[in-house]
């Protein structure tokens, strides 16, 4: 197959559906939400719900929120720390965290007074796929944000246990084993973490700093065969494993730091430029294999924005990509082409440019 230059369109939906806070007395309220994203037509991810769930809020008390929802890991990486540089697939749906839950409650604190500056803290535990019997997943995120002044910091931990092996931060936790309930009986669990910090700095009032760093740990799968659709067996989600003999290979520990960078400048009333830069680097672990832990990526982005009026916008943007060496993508990434089409495998760098637009209602 030849490999070169080619176009292509994305088309992103996300409709919402969304009551209004109704009191119910003694300064308590409840809202729900319900949200699914279409991509070209279909949904975003097959099976998962964006926003199911039901909150209940007091200002004294904070709030409680159950239901289907996304992590924060993935969700303020997406926005706004991604999204205004131009980075938001590179930043936020790469790494060990996952993005969508599905059978979660969170719990989040009211605004505390913390060194002159407004603090805000967050649990949630997510109890993954009803189906899975054996290896019961379990994910726990933790989350505070501090804002002050011209600063705003968002630190997020995620712990997850015997969800699906990935590197996908946008990926939903659902289990280790996602057909057969009863799969967890042949392979192994699996544990994945990140630990990630990202601020923004408002320069002045015609300029933003952004800059991220992420530390990710996967305990590694085995393979393992699950099952047989004549004449091909049918595999788990392994990840990085020595080898694919499902009798002798063994899969490593892995570990990785993940940083990104960028600014955004307003000129004009309606016009803004941008610039990010995601670096995925090197994995440490002891697999003498080589599934990607050498390899590294460099993201750079350029975009520019106008605002035709509020809720409708229309953007340009501009980039390229540089693996460190031509092979195996970096262990971060969830694909050898994900986030630009340019296949690590093939091409040791790439470069695009695009336009889009944005209209909210």
């Amino acid at each position: 197959m030849p490999y070169g230059t080619s176009g292509s369109h994305l088309t992103l939906f996300q409709p919402y559906i969304g009551t209004k806070e109704f009191d119910l007395g003694g300064g308590f309220k409840v809202k729900g939400l319900l949200s699914q994203r279409w991509r070209d037509g279909k949904p975003d991810i097959a099976g998962v719900v964006y926003e199911k769930n039901a909150t209940l809020l007091h200002e004294d008390h904070g709030l409680v929120q159950l239901g289907a929802f996304p992590t924060r890991s993935w969700s303020l990486a997406d926005y706004p720390y991604g999204t205004r540089l131009g980075i938001a697939d590179a930043w936020a749906s790469s790494g060990a965290g996952y993005g969508l839950l599905t059978q979660a409650v969170r719990y989040g604190s009211p605004l505390l007074d913390v060194a002159g500056g407004d603090v805000y803290l967050e649990a949630t535990y997510d109890a993954g796929s009803s189906k899975a019997k054996v290896r019961q997943p379990a994910l726990l995120e933790l989350h505070a944000k501090f804002v002050k002044g011209p600063w705003m910091v968002d630190a997020v931990a995620q712990s997850s246990k015997n969800g699906q092996a990935i590197s996908w931060g946008h990926g939903p936790f659902i289990g280790v084993a996602t057909s057969d309930p009863f799969e967890g009986n042949v392979v192994d669990g699996n544990q994945q973490s990140i630990v990630m910090l990202m601020a923004r700095y408002q320069l002045n009032a015609k300029t933003d700093l952004y800059a991220g760093i992420r530390h990710n740990r996967w305990s590694g799968h085995k393979a393992v065969v699950t099952g047989y659709v004549a004449p091909n067996a049918l595999w788990n989600s392994m990840f990085n494993v020595d080898g694919v003999d499902a009798v002798a290979n063994k899969a490593y520990s892995a570990s990785s730091t993940d940083i990104s960078l960028g600014a955004v400048y307003r000129f004009a009333p309606k016009w803004n430029v941008n610039t990010g830069l995601v670096y995925l680097g090197k994995a440490s672990t002891q697999n003498p294999v080589e599934r990607g832990q050498s390899n590294t990526m460099l993201l750079n982005t350029v975009g520019v924005g106008y605002e035709i009026q509020p809720g409708f916008s229309v953007y340009g943007f501009a980039g390229m990509v540089n693996f460190g060496q031509k092979g195996l993508a970096p262990l971060s990434m969830p694909a050898h082409a994900a986030f630009t089409g340019v296949d690590s495998r093939v091409a040791k760098s790439g470069n695009w440019l695009g336009a889009g637009l944005v209209y909210t209602f």
